[in-house]
């Protein structure tokens, strides 16, 4: 499978029922402003609604934002959910209010990334430009 053309394709979500999403709003503004195409799917969305978005969007990466403190449970059943429908090359990526002491099981589950309270919106940007769809190694 070769690298897709265009932009790097990102759903923004907002799993479970979180009800402030001034954050994801912002992220998804950034990596528009930054170049990719972002599908945002709006609050209280089930890892399942997120996964089919992704699947259909043929989405590059999901970042999901969380403050409830569901993040175990919701980003865990997002990733299995990708792994169960042949979709592991859709990035997971994160963000909110998340103990640092969950951060390593989280990665060792499969997410790639958390950005808590502080990351700036360029950082996470040039996060997703550097990890997401990949190309091949060229010359350098």
């Amino acid at each position: 499978m070769g690298v897709a053309a265009g932009p790097i394709r990102v759903v923004v979500a907002k799993p479970g029922l979180d009800g402030h999403d001034r954050g994801a709003k912002v992220i998804a503004r950034a990596l528009r402003d930054g170049g990719m195409e972002v599908i945002y799917t709006g609050l209280h969305q089930t890892p399942e609604q997120i996964v089919d978005t992704a699947i259909q969007e043929d989405a590059d990466a999901i970042g999901l934002s969380i403050l409830s403190g569901a993040h175990n449970t919701l980003f865990a059943a997002v990733i299995d959910l990708l792994r169960e429908r042949d979709a592991e090359d859709i990035l997971v990526f994160g963000g909110g209010i998340i103990p640092e002491e969950d951060i390593p099981p989280l990665k060792e589950k499969g997410v790639a990334a958390i950005f808590t309270p502080g990351a700036t919106t360029a950082s996470i940007v040039e996060w997703v430009r550097e990890n997401v769809r990949q190309p091949a190694a060229s010359g350098g």
